[in-house]
């Protein structure tokens, strides 16, 4: 777990899975792939293996161990809901995070399809926990807009989109049932540019909807350069945050306890 983040829409990360594979045109430039390989075969390091999927078991317990709330990005370094990832271990993460309910969960994924028959399947109530927002990556018509469809059918009570990166005009998009949108151009070296006016046009739609409006970025190789204003203005606009109080410390301590216990029986 990481306490603090670069990432503009998230105060920290939690890998309790590292690695994954590419899938769509969004992965082409993947940050997590390009990061994780610089350290491969290096003894010791958290990415020795460079973006071989691995499971993390030792991180499982982390969020019940920060008494301090927070927003957290779960598997920025990853894809929970990956082949590779067992529902048993994916289960064990839910665990944690309906255990761990004083802070925010961000679960992001682009396997939008197992998302759905996951939540529908094993956590028909997910509703009830408001502090899991489940999210799907949005980049182009082809790829992205279907995993909108599949994302409204999963049991989450909160939804959004990370339109990042934005690859071309996505026309109209249906809002209906989502809570939240982000948008963001493609950094680093030989980032695809995004055009001014599919950034707006998704602005535009979600302020239509009445839908909270996030941009993170213009992205480009310089992306500090390029900045998060669109149109003379910054949008930093969020859901509701619905997270329960902090427990006491031996109430956090039993819940460790529970969620060890699963773990012995998934491993």
């Amino acid at each position: 777990m990481s306490d603090g983040s670069a990432i503009e829409w998230t105060d920290a990360t939690w890998n309790p899975v590292r690695g994954c594979t590419k899938i769509s045109p969004g992965c082409k430039h993947c940050y997590a792939q390009t990061f994780s390989e610089r350290w491969r075969g290096t003894p010791g390091h958290p990415y020795e293996q460079g973006f071989d999927l691995r499971l993390v078991p030792e991180k499982l317990t982390d969020p019940l161990r920060w008494s301090r709330s927070r927003t957290i990005f779960v598997n920025s370094m990853s894809d929970l809901f990956h082949k590779g990832v067992p529902d048993t271990y994916v289960g064990a993460v839910f665990d944690t995070m309906v255990l761990a309910n004083w802070h925010i969960y961000q679960v992001l994924t682009k396997r939008a399809r197992r998302l759905r028959d996951y939540t529908r399947r094993e956590h028909p109530a997910l509703a009830d926990h408001k502090h899991i927002w489940l999210g799907v990556s949005v980049e182009d018509r082809r790829w992205g807009l279907p995993r909108i469809d599949e994302l409204r059918e999963t049991t989450a009570g909160v939804k959004f989109l990370s339109v990042e990166p934005l690859l071309e005009d996505l026309g109209q998009v249906d809002l209906t049932g989502i809570d939240w949108v982000i948008v963001g151009g493609e950094s680093g070296l030989g980032a695809r540019p995004m055009k001014p006016e599919w950034a707006l046009s998704i602005r535009d739609q979600c302020q239509d909807a009445g839908v909270p409006f996030f941009f993170k970025q213009w992205g480009g190789i310089r992306k500090k350069v390029a900045g998060r204003e669109l149109e003379g203005r910054t949008y930093d606009e969020l859901p509701e945050l619905q997270r329960a109080p902090l427990p006491a410390r031996a109430e956090r301590h039993r819940r460790v306890g529970l969620v060890e216990q699963q773990l012995a029986a998934v491993l």
